[in-house]
């Protein structure tokens, strides 16, 4: 969860464009962010894959209203409300985006592309997003960003005991490096949300990425002790990580969300 998803960024910026905040070539810009490109198939009207400028172009045609996340695992279908197909193929993806007042939903598939056997700079992600039908109704478990902030606080809290119980300083190097981009992202002022969120949302995304990024330190560190950590203490520590993972999703979904609720409270 060091990373915002692919989802995250379509949603934010999806939604600024469509309450006429920035310019669409702006929007796509920022969706695409590292990506190589982004293509969007499955789009009522379009027979063949379209570039991500005229597909939010096309989205608000067809009545999209805002873009909302969904972040469904195993066992917790986060932001999925149907059907069945569209649930399947968010869950198997772990992420998606719907299209409010449209009855459509995005979902991302990444190819990497460059030489065989390249790496770095050689290679570079291209992201195909399938568009399918989904019912309008209310999203699965979305917290309003009041219960978010409130229930990130004792995630935070317990995500920073388990981790003062690990020896990550005798970890190996990848819960090394994880730790050094936790601190440097921390230090960093970057922006975690397009124009026209809440900064309510802002603080409630920033913590849930913050949160994320202490749970990704613990399992680094809780898998490079190898054999000094028997399976069932790994098992423990999964467990006690579970629900504080949990938490962090429903709070990136209810940030992202936040925009679309808001607009959505002045019209009612």
């Amino acid at each position: 969860m060091l990373d915002e998803p692919r989802s995250g960024r379509l949603a934010a910026w999806g939604n600024a464009l469509l309450a006429g905040l920035i310019s669409p070539d702006d929007a796509a810009d920022r969706i695409a962010d590292d990506d190589a490109v982004h293509r969007v198939e499955g789009l009522p009207g379009e027979e063949q894959p379209v570039g991500l400028t005229l597909a939010l172009g096309r989205l608000r045609a067809l009545g999209a209203v805002g873009l909302r996340v969904a972040l469904p695992v195993p066992g917790h279908p986060l932001g999925l409300c149907g059907p069945p197909e569209f649930n399947a193929a968010a869950l198997e993806a772990e992420e998606a985006v719907l299209a409010s007042g449209a009855g459509l939903g995005l979902i991302p598939e990444t190819y990497e592309a460059g030489p065989e056997g390249g790496a770095g700079p050689d290679v570079h992600v291209e992201v195909v997003w399938h568009c399918l039908p989904v019912r309008e109704a209310p999203p699965a478990d979305v917290p309003s960003l009041g219960e978010a902030e409130r229930e990130l606080a004792e995630a935070l809290r317990e995500a920073t005991e388990l981790l003062s119980t690990l020896d990550v300083a005798g970890a190996g190097p990848v819960a090394q490096a994880a730790l050094a981009a936790y601190r440097a992202r921390a230090e960093a002022g970057r922006q975690v949300l397009a124009p026209g969120y809440p900064p309510r949302a802002v603080r409630v995304l920033e913590l849930a990425q913050r949160v994320g990024a202490l749970i990704d330190i613990a399992q680094q560190a809780g898998s490079e002790h190898g054999g000094a950590v028997s399976s069932s203490e790994i098992a423990a520590r999964a467990e006690a990580l579970r629900p504080v993972e949990r938490t962090a999703r429903r709070a990136q979904v209810a940030a992202y969300n936040s925009a679309v609720e808001e607009r959505e409270r002045h019209r009612g």
